[in-house]
């Protein structure tokens, strides 16, 4: 019996803190959603999730971290939004298309857009918020545009940054209450364009 307990244990121990980590990231998501990064307090967090102070430190350095682990999971989700609606096997200009429009739709869940575009850069600075995007959403529309387009001398790694500004600006402008449908449109209009030549 006491093989059988001490085989839990780790387990356990491994599920409490996987527990425990998600109750701070969830906590502190909303509330950095709702409030801001700059008004959520730590205390604010630990009581939101239920949890010490001490286990807050535990898992994280500080806020900031605790914040730049909240952004990498949204980052994560957006490309794996991507990834869902584009499997192999699709042609490189529908994979972009419907790439395209799966960002938009994934820049659509509460507080995403808030999270990414506004209090990430903000917090974490414009350069480690492009090198996160770099690992995801923009990396799915550099492949994508490696695929579907002659490149001709142009460079593809540029083409793609101003690519992802514009669906950048367009995932704002939807979460600002604009209409969505015009700015898919205007996004699939976009892609045509440029893989066109």
């Amino acid at each position: 019996m006491q093989g059988g307990h001490s085989k839990d244990l780790p387990r356990s121990n491994r599920d409490r803190t996987e527990k425990t980590r998600t109750a701070l990231m969830q906590a502190a998501r909303a509330l950095f959603v709702d409030k801001g990064y700059a008004e959520t307090s730590t205390p604010e967090i630990v009581a939101a999730a239920g949890i010490t102070r001490g286990a807050l430190y535990h898992h994280f350095e500080d806020k900031r971290a605790l914040f730049r682990a909240v952004v990498t999971d949204e980052a994560l989700a957006v490309a794996s939004a991507i990834e869902l609606e584009t499997p192999d096997g699709l042609q490189p200009v529908e994979a972009l298309l419907k790439g395209s429009v799966a960002y938009l739709d994934a820049m659509r869940a509460p507080g995403r857009t808030r999270l990414l575009l506004i209090e990430g850069p903000s917090v974490l600075g414009l350069a480690e918020m492009k090198k996160l995007d770099d690992e995801n959403a923009a990396r799915t529309l550099r492949d994508g545009l490696e695929a579907a387009i002659d490149a001709r001398g142009l460079p593809i790694a540029a083409l793609a940054d101003l690519l992802s500004a514009s669906f950048d600006r367009a995932a704002l402008a939807i979460d600002a209450g604009e209409d969505a449908q015009a700015y898919r449109a205007a996004i699939v209009a976009l892609i045509r364009r440029v893989a066109a030549g």
